[in-house]
């Protein structure tokens, strides 16, 4: 098979998974939860079955913990956060009149800072930038009433997902030797090593970029609730669930604070607007000194610019599905994209027929194939 077969292979290949992720979007929602969902707990069902209980036992004893773990927590939490939610969303206009308002008292002592042309230009930049604060707002608030909506109408799909997870969870197994069993021998540790890299990336996604979401949220709730902030654990919640999307969780509850806090604690008690400051100075320092670094490494290995074209474009062609398939789908293509470069380096058309002859590159992380193989020469024996 030619090099260029196997590209027009995989093209189609990805073009035809996209065109079947556009036509089911509205009904893949159970399944791609259900599917994380049991991509997470398979380690958990394997470790409980070393003890001696049945594959079955073992999937429906971990998924049923699990689930009543999320459930209790979704009682407690969602009528505080909600109730927070709707109330930040009703005082977001008035908290950015009050804003102006401050800005415009602060008015004399900016002219006598910066001088009255500077003064001027800053007072209308800053009024620009909060009227478009304003029409976000009102954007923000017509996206979650029809998302709202849309949670009504998708309460029935998620008692789907604990089934798709369940017999997920309890074909886990077969499923990968099957797929193992279909690679073409020739081939089969060549693809075995990159299906190992695309797993590494997809654990330091799910599993690693979630255990720095949960961090986050539950860092940025306590702290900023503690301050007493008004709305703190939603903002927290907020800021840490977006988090994902790279400095866009930062940036966002960052705004939000620190809007909040100088309409709420300036002049009096600006000692608080300096401790919300501080909070999330310290959020960031630990996200990117401790928290990444230590829970997900170098696994996922992805510019955070092509991270946040592929949420945005996934969101718009596939919708809430598109945000949770965007960071796993970014991941995969990365390695992908990573082992196609390490081949074409190795290849007669990067480094020339005689180059080639002489065997893969010393640094080139990519195993060698049978016809490779043959085609280096054996070392010479000293005389």
């Amino acid at each position: 098979m030619t090099l260029r077969i196997q590209v027009l292979i995989w093209v189609a290949f990805f073009l035809v998974t996209i065109l079947v992720l556009w036509v089911f979007r509205s009904i893949l929602l159970p399944f791609v939860v259900g599917l994380a969902l049991a991509y997470l707990l398979n380690p958990l069902v394997n470790l409980i079955q070393k003890i001696g209980i049945g594959r079955a036992w073992a999937s429906a004893i971990v998924l049923f913990f699990v689930l009543a773990v999320i459930f209790g927590l979704f009682l407690m939490l969602v009528p505080l956060v909600g109730q927070q939610v709707v109330g930040l969303i009703a005082r977001l206009p008035g908290y950015i009149t009050d804003l102006q308002a401050l800005v415009q008292n602060l008015a004399p002592q900016l002219s006598e800072w910066l001088g009255p042309e500077r003064a001027a230009q800053f007072e209308s930049s800053l009024a620009d930038l909060i009227g478009r604060g304003v029409e976000l707002a009102g954007s923000i608030t017509a996206q979650v009433a029809q998302s709202g909506i849309t949670v009504l109408n998708t309460i029935a799909i998620l008692f789907i997902t604990p089934v798709v997870a369940f017999y997920l969870l309890l074909d886990w197994e077969g499923m990968v030797k099957r797929v193992d069993d279909l690679l073409p021998r020739a081939y089969r540790d060549e693809i075995r090593g990159v299906l190992d890299q695309i797993d590494k990336s997809m654990a330091g996604v799910i599993r690693g970029q979630g255990s720095v979401i949960l961090v986050l949220c539950v860092y940025y709730a306590t702290a900023l609730s503690l301050v007493g902030l008004n709305f703190g654990l939603a903002i927290g919640l907020i800021g840490g669930l977006l988090s994902f999307i790279p400095y866009v969780g930062f940036l966002i509850g960052f705004a939000l604070s620190m809007a909040i806090a100088l309409v709420q604690f300036w002049p009096d008690q600006w000692v608080f607007v300096v401790i919300v400051l501080a909070v999330y100075m310290v959020g960031q320092f630990l996200e990117g000194n401790i928290l990444y670094p230590k829970l997900v490494g170098q696994s996922i290995n992805i510019n955070p610019v092509w991270l946040m074209f592929a949420l945005f474009a996934f969101a718009l062609l596939f919708g809430f599905v598109g945000l949770l398939l965007a960071v796993p789908l970014a991941a995969i293509t990365g390695v992908l994209t990573r082992y196609s470069l390490a081949k074409y380096q190795a290849s007669s058309l990067y480094r020339g027929p005689e180059a080639a002859m002489a065997g893969p590159l010393p640094d080139t992380p990519v195993k060698g194939t049978p016809a490779q193989k043959r085609q280096t020469p054996p070392p010479t024996q000293p005389k």
